[in-house]
C-alpha cells in the first residue's frame, strides 16, 4: 500500500542517518587518539588497556541490548543510545590519566555497543518488510560517516584542540538525533511478511548444525571487523609515529580506508550477483590481507595509504555477507549472534594491537589484520566447499 511504502521509506532514511552518525562520531574520536594518548602520557600497552574500556562497555551492553529492544523496542533503544553516544564522546579529552580515560571509554563503549545492536536489529526487520537486500546500504552509510568524520577530523586537527573538536561532535550528534529520532519514535517496527513467519509446530531453536554455522559466520565477521577496529584506533598512530606523517596526513589514513569501504559496500550488491557469496568472501579476504601487509610494512606514507585503501576494498562486504548468511540460517537470532561476534572482534582488536606493539612493534602488530583477513578467506572457502558437497549429496 502507498502509505505503508512511504512509512518504510521514512524509516529507511532515518535508520541510514543513525548508521552514518555512528560512523561519524566514532571516526571523530579515533583520529584524536594520538592527541589523547600524548595528553595522558600513556604507553602503547597502557593505551591498549584504556581502549579495553570501549570493548568491555560494548560487550556488556550488547548482551543486554537484545532484552531492552524486546521490552522497549529497537527504535526507542536506538534513539536513547544515540544520545548517550553523542554525550560520551566529549569526555575522553577531559581526562588526564589512563584510569580516567578507561572509565569514560567504558561509557562510550556501552553507548556504541548498544546503538549497533539496536539499529542492526531494526534494519533486519526493515529488510524483511521491504523484501529487498538493502543491508549493505546501511553499512555503507556507516562507512561514509566514518570517512566524513575522519576527513573533517584531519582538517581541524591542527586548528581545534581535542576538547573543542569532540564537543562539536556532541552538538552534531544531539542535533541529528533530534531531527531523525522522532521518525523512529513515531513508527512501530514493521512486521515481517507472512511468508517469513515461522510455521506452526516449527522448532523454536535452530538445530546444532545451524547454530554451528551461525557461529562460523560470526567468526568471519569478527576476523574482518578486527581489521576495521585496528585501523580505526591504530592506523593514524602508525602513520604519525612510524612514517613521520603530520596529524592531518595521519588522519587521512582512516579516511582512505573508510572511503574504500564505502565504495566497496555501495557496489556490494552487484559484486555478490556476479561472484556469489563464497567467491566474494574469499576474494575480499585475500585482497585485504595483501593490502594490510602493504599498509603496515610500507616504508613511505603514500604506499601505506594505498595499502589502507586496498584493505578497505577487501573487507567491505565480508561483514554484511556474514551477517546476512547468519540471518538466512537462523533469522534475527542468527543476525544478533554474528553481529555480536563481529563487533566483538572490532572492539577487542585494538587492545590486542596495543599489547603486540609493546612486545614487538606497531607495524608488526598491524600485520595481524592481514593474518585474520586470510583466516576469514580460508573459512569462507571451507564453508562454501562444504555447502557444495551437501548440495551434491
Amino acid at each position: 500500500m502507498p502509505g505503508h511504502s512511504d512509512s518504510l521509506t521514512r524509516l529507511r532514511i532515518a535508520l541510514t542517518v543513525f548508521f552514518a552518525l555512528d560512523g561519524f562520531v566514532f571516526a571523530g574520536w579515533v583520529v584524536r587518539i594520538p592527541a589523547v594518548k600524548a595528553q595522558t602520557g600513556a604507553s602503547a600497552s597502557a593505551l591498549g588497556l584504556a581502549l579495553l574500556g570501549v570493548s568491555a562497555g560494548a560487550v556488556v551492553t550488547m548482551t543486554l541490548t537484545g532484552r531492552l529492544c524486546r521490552r522497549f523496542g529497537n527504535h526507542r533503544v536506538t534513539v536513547v543510545c544515540a544520545v548517550l553516544l553523542s554525550l560520551s564522546v566529549a569526555l575522553p579529552p577531559l581526562t588526564h590519566s589512563v584510569l580516567a580515560l578507561g572509565l569514560v571509554l567504558l561509557l562510550f563503549g556501552a553507548a556504541y555497543g548498544g546503538i549497533n545492536v539496536a539499529f542492526n536489529s531494526a534494519a533486519v526487520e526493515l529488510v524483511a518488510a521491504l523484501r529487498r537486500p538493502v543491508m549493505p546500504s546501511f553499512h555503507a552509510a556507516f562507512s561514509l560517516g566514518g570517512m566524513v568524520g575522519a576527513g573533517l577530523g584531519g582538517l581541524v586537527a591542527g586548528v581545534l584542540s581535542p576538547t573543542r573538536h569532540l564537543l562539536l561532535l556532541t552538538l552534531v550528534g544531539l542535533v541529528v538525533t533530534a531531527v531523525a529520532g522522532p521518525t523512529l519514535l513515531r513508527h512501530e517496527p514493521p512486521a515481517p511478511p507472512e511468508r517469513d513467519l515461522p510455521a506452526k509446530g516449527a522448532p523454536r531453536r535452530p538445530d546444532r548444525r545451524t547454530r554451528g554455522l551461525v557461529i562460523v559466520f560470526g567468526v568471519i565477521a569478527g576476523c574482518t571487523a578486527y581489521g576495521e577496529g585496528a585501523l580505526a584506533d591504530w592506523g593514524a598512530l602508525h602513520l604519525e609515529q612510524d612514517l613521520n606523517a603530520s596529524a592531518g596526513a595521519a588522519a587521512a589514513g582512516y579516511s582512505c580506508f573508510a572511503l574504500a569501504m564505502t565504495v566497496g559496500r555501495l557496489t556490494g550488491t552487484t559484486l555478490l550477483e556476479r561472484l556469489g557469496r563464497t567467491r566474494t568472501v574469499v576474494a575480499g579476504g585475500t585482497i585485504a590481507a595483501a593490502g594490510m601487509l602493504l599498509g603496515s610494512l610500507a616504508p613511505s606514507l603514500w604506499a601505506a595509504l594505498l595499502g589502507y585503501a586496498i584493505t578497505g576494498i577487501g573487507l567491505a562486504n565480508l561483514f554484511p555477507v556474514a551477517v546476512e548468511r547468519a540471518g538466512a540460517l537462523a533469522g534475527p537470532g542468527g543476525v544478533a549472534t554474528a553481529s555480536t561476534l563481529g563487533y566483538g572482534g572490532m572492539l577487542l582488536g585494538p587492545p590486542a594491537i596495543g599489547f603486540m606493539a609493546d612486545w614487538f612493534t606497531l607495524p608488526a602488530a598491524l600485520t595481524s589484520v592481514a593474518v585474520l583477513a586470510a583466516v576469514a578467506a580460508a573459512v569462507g572457502a571451507l564453508v562454501g566447499a562444504a555447502a557444495r558437497r551437501t548440495a551434491g549429496g
